[in-house]
Parts: structure tokens; C-alpha cells; sequence
């Protein structure tokens, strides 16, 4: 009897950890924007309104998956520092006349990108 007290203990000592790590949540917001994210909601909403019949086969593929990403919302305009270097990344540059050529480069880790708006 007292091995399997011991065998219950170590087993819940194995799943006990990753069962409470499975129950966090894996995404956060990387900057609170409620506007931005009712916006959001209600696109998500009136796309998927249309395909309820869709809706448990892709429930039942998720939970099939297995997979557990993180992942960060990055509103539209914040600036992300780059993880790992990107290699031969297609750049524009601006030539001796103030012109954009295109080019490539790589890109180191630890440098930010940010979109520029369409009107620059």
C-alpha cells in the first residue's frame, strides 16, 4: 500500500507542474488600447459570424493541436525589437539622390522596427 502512495506522489509531482503551467493564459497585450481592441473584436465577430458551421471542427482542431504558443498583440505603429537576426531581409535605402533602391542586409538582433504610415 505504501508504494502506491509513493507512485501517486511522484506521478503528481510530474503532472501537477505542467497541469497548472497548461491553465495560464498564453497571450498578454503588449499596450492596453480598449478602442483598438473593441475595433477588433467586432471585425473577429462579423468574419466569424458567417461561419458557425465551421466553428467545431476548428475548436476540436485546436484542442487536437497540442500546441501552446505564446502570443503578444502588437497594435498596429508600436515599434518591436527584433529576437534573432534576419537575414537577407529586402530594404529600401535611399541612394545619393534621396531616392529609395532597393537592397538587401541583415538585419542584427536587438535593432526596432516600425512601420512608417502610408503617406511618408
Amino acid at each position: 500500500m505504501n508504494w502506491l502512495v509513493t507512485l501517486i506522489a511522484a506521478l503528481l509531482r510530474i503532472f501537477l507542474p505542467a497541469l497548472i503551467d497548461a491553465a495560464q493564459p498564453r497571450y498578454e497585450d503588449a499596450s492596453p488600447n480598449a478602442e483598438l481592441r473593441e475595433k477588433l473584436k467586432k471585425k473577429v465577430r462579423g468574419a466569424w459570424g458567417n461561419m458557425a458551421a465551421l466553428l467545431p471542427p476548428v475548436v476540436l482542431a485546436v484542442f487536437l493541436s497540442g500546441c501552446s504558443a505564446r502570443t503578444v498583440y502588437v497594435p498596429d505603429g508600436t515599434p518591436v525589437r527584433l529576437r534573432a537576426t534576419i537575414r537577407s531581409a529586402k530594404v529600401w535605402v535611399l541612394g545619393e539622390d534621396g531616392k529609395p533602391v532597393a537592397g538587401e542586409m541583415d538585419i542584427p538582433e536587438g535593432w526596432y522596427a516600425l512601420p512608417v504610415g502610408g503617406d511618408e
